[in-house]
C-alpha cells in the first residue's frame, strides 16, 4: 500500500508560482499513474493533471496547459507538480493520487485508489 504525502502548498500572489511535491512511501510510484487533483471551497474535487508511467501527462482541464507541468523523479520516488502563472481561481486544496497499478491515466478519480491528505494553495494579492 502506497502512502503519499503532498508538500510545497502556501500562500502565492497572483502571476506566482509553485511546486508541489508528492512523495511515496510504501512503493516505488514509478510503477504507477498518478494524478493531481484539487477542491477549492464550496466545490466537488476536480482532476488538474497526471503522468502515466512512461511520462506522458494527461490534462483534466485544457485551460491549465501551458500553466502547469507535471514531472517525474524516480530516484527520489516523487511527481511534481509546477504551476506558474497562478490566479485567484487556482485556490484550492491540492491532492495527489496513484492508480491501482495499470499505469496509465485514466478518467475519473475512481480510477485512483490512494490519496495524499492535500496541501493548501491560496492565490491572493
Amino acid at each position: 500500500q502506497v502512502q503519499l504525502v503532498e508538500s510545497g502548498g502556501g500562500l502565492v500572489q497572483p502571476g506566482g508560482s509553485l511546486k508541489l511535491t508528492c512523495a511515496a512511501s510504501g512503493a516505488r510510484l514509478d510503477g504507477y499513474a498518478v494524478g493531481w487533483f484539487r477542491q477549492a471551497p464550496g466545490k466537488r474535487r476536480e482532476g488538474v493533471l497526471c503522468i502515466s508511467v512512461g511520462g506522458t501527462p494527461r490534462y483534466y482541464r485544457d485551460s491549465l496547459e501551458g500553466r502547469f507541468t507535471v514531472s517525474r523523479d524516480n530516484v527520489a520516488n516523487v511527481v511534481y507538480l509546477q504551476m506558474d502563472n497562478l490566479s485567484p481561481e487556482d485556490t484550492a486544496v491540492y491532492y495527489c493520487a496513484t492508480d491501482y497499478g495499470l499505469g496509465y491515466c485514466l478518467s475519473t478519480e475512481r480510477d485512483f485508489g490512494s490519496w495524499g491528505q492535500g496541501t493548501q494553495v491560496t492565490v491572493s494579492s
